[in-house]
């Protein structure tokens, strides 16, 4: 779930030409508590804009400081809680608040299953937030709300939307649950459907997790043959060496 969660993170909106430069190349560079310093300092002028209060959100996100990250995003689903996306980043950082200990998680459950829910309520085309409850329902035990039926219904939507996403979200359901010739079958899916490298790489990833690795070697061999990419052949020869 962390790879996942960690997508509300990038910034999409900016509040102004000049801050957008500034502020998207201090991203890129990953230089947060500097990005963090800019947006405060144009937030003291004007703490009604919602796009910087988000922009600084996603700062404290990069820099795991849930708690201000979580006061952030609040601010903006009670300031504009039509917003899909508000909701999504709010969950998503209550989620990894929840992640940090497990034994007080359970107040954060209910927060986060509201957010995500809400999100997905708002825009019926919210891919991560769709993708974000498949992983919670099948994580959560059963005591606190988990459940397979769930999650797949929120892949089916998924896959309503895009193909690949819900092949891959019915293949990580089935192997997280075990079934795995179920889960290979979907893997293989999105593989025919979208062909990239995260496909191939879930793929991959599958083979090894099941010890399968002349499987594994076999699809990273498939994968180069379409992409060309030299970080292929590195794992390839990584895998071919283990099997010595």
């Amino acid at each position: 779930m962390k790879k996942l969660l960690f997508l509300f993170l990038y910034p999409v909106l900016v509040f102004s030409q000049t801050s957008l430069d500034t502020v998207e190349e201090l991203f890129e560079n990953k230089q947060f508590e500097k990005a963090e310093v800019l947006i405060s300092q144009y937030l003291i002028e004007n703490p009604s804009s919602l796009k910087a209060i988000e922009l600084l959100g996603d700062t404290y996100g990069h820099q795991k400081n849930w708690d201000d990250a979580i006061g952030a995003y609040e601010k903006l689903v009670k300031a504009n809680p039509g917003n899909a996306n508000y909701h999504y980043k709010y969950g998503g950082v209550l989620g990894m608040k929840a992640l940090q200990n497990k034994f007080k998680a359970i107040r954060f459950i209910g927060d986060v299953k509201a957010s995500f829910i809400k999100a997905a309520q708002l825009d019926p085309n919210h891919l991560e937030t769709r993708w974000a409850l498949v992983e919670l329902y099948m994580q959560l035990p059963g005591v606190f709300g988990g459940s397979k039926s769930k999650s797949l219904y929120y892949a089916q939507e998924l896959e309503n939307l895009s193909k690949v996403d819900g092949y891959l979200a019915k293949g990580y359901i089935y192997e997280y649950d075990n079934e795995l010739e179920l889960a290979e079958k979907y893997y293989k899916q999105a593989i025919e459907e979208g062909g990239s490298l995260i496909c191939y790489d879930k793929l991959t990833r599958f083979y090894i997790s099941q010890n399968q690795h002349e499987k594994a070697i076999s699809n990273l061999y498939a994968a180069y043959e379409q992409h060309q990419d030299k970080d292929l052949l590195e794992q390839i020869q990584a895998l071919e060496k283990k099997q010595l």
